[in-house]
């Protein structure tokens, strides 16, 4: 393959990513388009203008912006460790306590920490977060609920906090749908999904902790079904509906799934466990009408060594087309994708098999690739995905839960902590027929403004391309790369987790996002082409943390995996910027890794766009389409 000269192959090599930038030295040099003092001018009046609009807005005057902010000495030096939030409650952790033993350990101001939060991502206005609840379509609106802490930036107290939207990007707070006032829930209420039945009822089956913490199964109606914000919510008197049956520890009973209608007119749903401390399961329960219910024998599915799984999801979806299917489909044409978030790994799992609904008992397609074991949802900072059927555009929608990266004191100073991802249309991946298929919702593009198109850019071996776009909090970017072939590549071993300092004749390439001018902070998101041992030529996906901030107590690290690259098919990402946020997908979202950074630099005007090419011999040429995002409303209902 030929590459023709570019005016973008002249750049100092990329050794900054080998380790921190040195102080000695020339500085990198990068070859800028003459414009780019105008756009540089006009961000710094913009990032000049926001700060002050912060300031005038702050109770308090904030301090003056530190333009090179180092660590702030923390007031004790011990390290000793504390169990993280939610755990002594039976819940996996929902915190990332800090090592320092009191106190923020970096100088944050309030500017930064304004600058942490999205922009067109799912938040409540303040306080805590995790994981998705009950999303379902009525009545010309998707809602949301979530669990929420309504007093405070920390796990506890759960209540189901709840949103509308008409079109899955702009949202409205809602008032909360139910709080934990019985005896059966006073510890939380937990998560729970809805059920739409044939004749229109909703049923939500929702997890409580109860007063002697002991986890059960409850219902919850509409108080209105002809009431399309569904406002109020009537909790079923007969509450409890299932309580943990013999065998089964009682803080090891959680989040019953969307129920699906089997061939003999009875609903079945299920639940996460363990068992023997080590196998996790999916426990059956049968019903006709939500209140009553008899648990099967045997289960679901079961695999050793995968310990408690919460927060299963159980899917139908079909072998061939473009359209979701409703959580009761079954057939020839269908395979079902059971999910089970790892309370011992905090990590979510799927895989691919059949279900038969006659034993009620689910067969994964390739054992090696069971659920626990195989392939994750998200290989990046993500958890507690649940899926619904969106009944008016016929596709299925898949929602996570992106949680924090720096410490509880952080979020405490900030007011606010986690957001939810992109809400995601899923489908299987009928090319490969071995994964399944993630794409943001077409929602999303309604957000678009100007767009900035790269042909056939050029990297040589260990560059760094700028590219001139401005702004770049908020992007919607799509990239492909095509290399160069060469003769002396080595044969090698990788996982991503040397990131991408981790250098090869092939890689890796790909861009920085969230990156200062200097490249002193940086999040690569990168392809890792790798001849491996076994004779086959692998493909990695990657995204590296480890430089994304400066701040010493943010959690750092390099999320990735292989992705399938099919004969004749360009090496293509998509990567969603929203400040604090980085959702990539790699390969028409066959691999896909969200991040979580906290940039102390590269913020507001000062964040840029880079291509990198860190490999040792190969060229690579990138087009790119980008486009700049606007801001979604997320705002109070005027009710």
């Amino acid at each position: 393959m030929d590459y023709p000269t570019s005016e973008y192959n002249e750049h100092a090599p990329y050794t900054s990513l080998r380790g921190q930038p040195s102080t000695a030295g020339p500085p990198i040099k990068l070859r800028r388009p003459l414009k780019v003092f105008s756009v540089t001018f006009a961000s710094f009046i913009f990032l000049l203008s926001l700060v002050t609009l912060i300031i005038n807005q702050s109770q308090e005057p904030l301090p003056t912006p530190n333009k090179n902010p180092s660590p702030s000495t923390p007031k004790a030096t011990s390290f000793a460790k504390r169990e993280p939030r939610g755990v002594a409650e039976g819940v996996s952790a929902k915190s990332n306590p800090s090592f320092f033993s009191d106190g923020v350990s970096y100088n944050w101001t309030n500017a930064m920490f304004y600058w942490q939060r999205t922009a067109y991502h799912f938040q409540p206005e303040r306080n805590w977060m995790n994981g998705p609840d009950g999303p379902l379509f009525h009545m010309g609106w998707y809602h949301l609920f979530y669990q929420y802490n309504p007093d405070s930036a920390v796990w506890g107290n759960i209540t189901w906090g709840h949103a509308v939207s008409r079109d899955l990007i702009h949202w409205f707070h809602l008032p909360f749908a139910m709080v934990p006032d019985q005896w059966y829930d006073i510890n939380g209420v937990w998560t729970g999904s809805a059920t739409l039945l044939p004749d229109g009822q909703i049923m939500m089956l929702y997890t409580g902790d109860t007063i002697d913490s002991v986890q059960v199964q409850n219902l919850a109606y509409p108080a209105n079904l002809s009431d399309p914000l569904l406002i109020d919510w009537i909790k079923y008197p007969g509450n409890p509906v299932l309580v943990p049956p013999p065998g089964i520890e009682t803080d090891e009973f959680r989040d019953p799934t969307t129920g699906w209608l089997g061939p003999d007119g009875k609903w079945r749903i299920t639940i996460g466990s363990r068992v023997n401390e080590t196998i996790g399961v999916s426990l059956v329960y049968q019903t006709t009408n939500f209140t009553t219910y008899e648990l099967l024998e045997g289960f679901l599915h079961a695999v050793p060594g995968t310990g408690m799984w919460e927060c299963v999801d159980f899917y139908p979806v079909a072998i061939n087309g473009s359209l979701g299917l409703d959580t009761s489909a079954n057939g020839p044409d269908t395979k079902h994708v059971l999910k089970a978030s790892l309370d011992d790994t905090k990590i979510d799992h799927y895989a691919l098999g059949t279900y038969d609904p006659v034993t009620d008992r689910w067969t994964p397609d390739n054992p090696k690739e069971d659920v626990g074991i195989g392939l994750r949802v998200d290989y990046g900072r993500y958890y507690a995905s649940k899926t619904f059927y969106d009944q008016q555009k016929k596709r299925r929608i898949l929602w996570g839960w992106i949680n924090e990266t720096d410490t509880e004191e952080d979020d405490l100073e900030k007011g606010w902590a986690s957001v939810q991802t992109i809400p995601r249309a899923v489908l299987f991946d009928n090319k490969t027929g071995t994964n399944l298929l993630q794409w943001p919702v077409e929602e999303i593009e309604s957000l678009r403004l100007n767009s900035t198109d790269f042909e056939e850019i050029l990297i040589g071996p260990g560059s760094v391309v700028p590219l001139d776009i401005g702004v770049a909090t908020q992007l919607d970017i799509f990239a492909e790369f095509e290399t160069e072939l060469i003769s002396d590549s080595v044969v090698e071993e990788y996982d991503c987790s040397g990131g991408a300092v981790d250098r090869s004749p092939l890689g890796p390439f790909g861009i920085l996002v969230i990156a200062d001018q200097t490249l002193s902070e940086l999040t690569p998101v990168f392809f890792r082409p790798v001849n491996s041992t076994d004779g086959t030529l692998k493909t990695y996906f990657c995204a590296d943390e480890t430089r994304s901030s400066k701040a010493p107590d943010v959690f750092k690290q390099v999320y990735g995996s292989t992705v399938p690259v099919l004969e004749g098919e360009k090496l293509g990402m998509r990567v969603l910027v929203d400040h604090s946020i980085v959702e990539s997908f790699a390969q028409g979202g066959r691999t896909v890794m969200t991040s979580r950074v906290y940039p102390t630099e590269a913020i507001y005007g000062a964040a840029r766009l880079f291509l990198f090419n860190n490999a040792t011999s190969v060229n690579v040429k990138a087009t790119l389409k980008i486009w700049q995002l606007n801001s979604a409303f997320i705002r109070p209902f005027p009710l």
